[in-house]
């Protein structure tokens, strides 16, 4: 702030001298101001558009098969919790949660919607699918249905469809403890070492220098600081570190069993 007021000032000497600087420097607080109160208001809109987005898609997720289960409202509602939603939170939820399970809803318009108001920033398309695949399997199963409705969530935010094989990799990932992240304490299994792959994003045949460079990139995009400044919301940073740990024990799974096969 204090260069922006310094080059104001000397932009305005070279009008008027000291009176100029004195109104250049004025100008560059004044400008510095609104700029810092439209991007705190651009981050509003983005985490109020997530919240009421998420949890729109969320109930039409859950209506996917036929019918919304007590258990299918109460996973959502432990979203509620989990996202520690405050008391308006938790309305706006409730009501965007009921219009996605409404007969006419438009799926597609909804995820419209959030692209815009997310500028298409990849990390916060990948979050927002990561929440549906999340809410989806909490109940350990997926059905058909619901696998099929996640990939059209995928393909209306412009992700591929492997995102949400990379997703529900990363879930496996979760449930089985993190093979091998624990200093490669065990050697992972056939279908983790497969998943520890998916969830990279990289073919077994990858190159080391290649797996390090696209997990460095994966860290790099997905980490929790840099996505709350792209206005994730702050009560869904926990996600963001899960995701993060995935990432990295995937890593070190791919890492033990390359040194194990040496």
């Amino acid at each position: 702030m204090l260069l922006a007021v310094i080059i104001g000032g000397l932009i305005g000497f070279q009008f008027g001298r000291i009176p100029g600087f004195l109104v250049g420097a004025f100008l560059a607080v004044v400008a510095l101001k609104v700029l810092k109160s439209r991007v705190r208001q651009g981050l509003q809109n983005i985490q109020s558009g997530f919240l009421e987005s998420v949890f729109a898609v969320m109930g039409a997720l859950c209506k996917a098969d036929g019918v919304v289960s007590e258990n299918e409202i109460r996973v959502a509602e432990a979203f509620f919790d989990r996202f520690r939603l405050s008391g308006q939170q938790r309305e706006i939820a409730k009501a965007a949660f009921g219009r996605g399970k409404s007969d006419d809803f438009d799926l597609d318009a909804e995820l419209a919607k959030f692209l815009k108001v997310s500028r298409g920033q990849p990390a916060l398309l990948q979050m927002f699918l990561q929440v549906q695949v999340s809410a989806v399997a909490a109940d350990g199963q997926v059905h058909p249905a619901e696998h099929d409705m996640l990939v059209r969530v995928a393909r209306g935010l412009g992700l591929p469809e492997s995102q949400v094989d990379q997703l529900e990799a990363m879930l496996r990932g979760a449930h089985a403890g993190g093979a091998g992240s624990a200093g490669g304490a065990r050697q992972a299994t056939g279908s983790e070492l497969a998943d520890a792959y998916k969830i990279l994003g990289v073919p077994p045949d990858a190159s080391d220098t290649e797996l390090k460079k696209t997990y460095r990139k994966l860290m790099s995009e997905n980490h929790p600081d840099k996505l709350a400044g792209r206005g994730l919301p702050e009560s869904m940073r926990e996600m963001a570190e899960a995701k993060t740990r995935e990432i990295s024990n995937a890593y070190d799974v791919i890492k033990t069993a390359r040194k194990n096969a040496a």
